[in-house]
């Protein structure tokens, strides 16, 4: 199996060293070069064609955003992970980054060097796997980072199921790519949308936040990072914040949300299989899950468990999503009702979520 090539751009010499020897003691990954500003790695691109560039956000000469523009130009499809900084700053400049093209981000520590070692070891795990999920031959469909997928036996529960039940709340789990997916779905769903969205983005503190006020300067819906206490309302997208889980919990008549910060699942926290749960306890067969683009298998349990309270799954395509880990593991299992392409998952959402009923709850604001 050949190595993945893989390119650092990075202008201190400490990083680049730091990385050189992270990715480079990998056996499934080579370096091929690095570069100490945008400029040089726009020309050692074009040299040593790369299968994956990790990139600096703040440079000299030409920055990680101007060289990420200038890359997209001449290689729309090479996968580019931006490295930043976890700071609101960093933060708003990797969302920028990933409405440009960026493929994905990881955040470093704040020092490489001295003390810290679990942050660093962290940071290289996940950039480790990132690379090695995008890096690969038609790395989208199989991930080299994760093992094969065996397809399952269909569940006892039926399958597929006719699409007339009552759907009370969509449950949205989103990974590697999600930032720019869902800037394409959420934006296409309509104010008089007729329950509320729940949402957990894999993305630490402040990034979720900034997500949260992107979108909802885009959408018809309100969106908005997710708050212990937030009432469920109809028309109402809300984010798990990074490092909470969020779940759903009756209050009253209604349903409110709260956090807390439990043991990882799936190394993740959030967790989608933590409010999927927690969706699937409190509406049951009134449940719409949607699985869209990221590594890994988190979203899985929590879809069995719906599917087994009567409730709906759909799942984003292979072709459409940046890594078909999540929604494939849920496609291989049998608990998809339908596997759809991007541009297709808004209105199948809006047409399942209006099913069977004759009135609209978003118009007066009221309570779930």
């Amino acid at each position: 199996m050949s190595k993945i090539r893989v390119l650092i751009v990075d202008d201190s010499t400490v990083v680049r060293r730091f990385l050189s020897d992270a990715i480079g003691h990998h056996p499934e990954l080579e370096v091929v070069g690095t570069a100490s500003h945008g400029a040089l790695a726009v020309q050692k691109v074009a040299l040593l064609s790369p299968q994956v560039v990790t990139m600096d956000v703040e440079m000299p000469e030409m920055s990680g955003l101007q060289a990420l523009a200038a890359i997209r130009r001449t290689n729309p499809s090479l996968p580019v992970i931006m490295v930043s900084s976890l700071t609101e700053r960093g933060a708003a400049t990797t969302l920028e980054a990933l409405s440009l093209g960026a493929t994905d981000y990881v955040t470093k520590p704040s020092s490489l060097s001295g003390t810290g070692t679990v942050q660093k070891e962290e940071f290289v795990t996940d950039l480790l796997a990132k690379i090695l999920a995008l890096g690969g031959p038609r790395s989208a469909a199989r991930p080299r980072a994760e093992a094969p997928r065996v397809a399952r036996p269909a569940p006892a529960f039926p399958l597929p199921r006719a699409q007339g039940g009552r759907i009370d709340i969509v449950a949205i789990g989103i990974s590697t790519g999600g930032p720019n997916a869902l800037a394409e779905l959420i934006p296409n769903l309509p104010a008089d949308f007729p329950v509320p969205i729940v949402i957990v983005q894999h993305m630490p503190p402040l990034f979720t936040k900034l997500l949260a006020d992107r979108l909802n300067g885009k959408s018809s819906l309100e969106v908005r990072e997710g708050a212990a206490g937030d009432r469920l309302v109809a028309g109402t997208a809300f984010i798990a914040p990074g490092n909470y889980h969020m779940v759903v919990e009756r209050s009253g008549v209604g349903y409110v949300l709260a956090l807390n910060q439990g043991l990882t699942e799936n190394s993740c926290r959030p967790a989608v299989d933590v409010l999927f749960r927690s969706v699937g306890d409190c509406f049951g067969a009134s449940v719409l899950a949607v699985v869209m683009t990221g590594m890994g298998q988190d979203g899985l349990r929590g879809c069995e468990l719906i599917r087994e309270r009567g409730g709906q799954v759909l799942v984003q395509d292979e072709k459409t999503s940046v890594v078909w880990g999540m929604p494939g593991y849920v496609a291989d299992a049998g608990l998809a009702d339908q596997v759809l392409p991007l541009d297709q998952l808004a209105g199948a959402i809006v047409q399942r979520a209006r099913q069977g009923r004759s009135t609209n709850p978003v118009l007066n604001r009221k309570a779930v």
